[in-house]
């Protein structure tokens, strides 16, 4: 029996790649359709345009906090919304927004019996 090169095995191994790529592809396919059907059913049943489920998607990623279909598919950012901050230090003027872990001044002051609201930054009356 002859020895099949190694370009031969790689060419064999990337046809059979293919093929299961395709079968997967067909699975999917298969999947996806009673799943299409019953969101247009229910879509038609309580008149939803698609236009309505585009709104509604958008609102729902941007309360996730993730970035919509397209942005998400070419791996572009998603722009954070920047906080004010709420307090700040007084001797070395670091700031925390209030949101998320305190940070280390702030939870060793509190450590030594200072209240959290001595920190607060006082707002410019509107």
């Amino acid at each position: 029996m002859a020895r099949e090169s190694y370009s031969l095995l790689q060419a064999k191994i990337e046809k059979e790649i293919s093929k299961l790529q395709k079968k997967k592809e067909s699975l999917q396919a298969k999947r996806r359709k009673p799943v299409m059907d019953s969101i247009v059913r229910s879509m038609r049943e309580y008149d939803i345009s698609p236009e309505d489920v585009a709104t509604a998607f958008g609102k729902t990623a941007a309360r996730r906090g993730t970035a919509t279909g397209a942005a998400r598919k070419t791996g572009a950012a998603v722009a954070k919304k920047t906080v004010a901050p709420k307090y700040r230090h007084p001797d070395t003027g670091e700031t925390w927004s209030g949101r998320g872990k305190p940070p280390r001044w702030l939870a060793a002051a509190e450590e030594q019996g200072a209240k959290r609201e001595s920190f607060l930054i006082q707002q410019p009356a509107a």
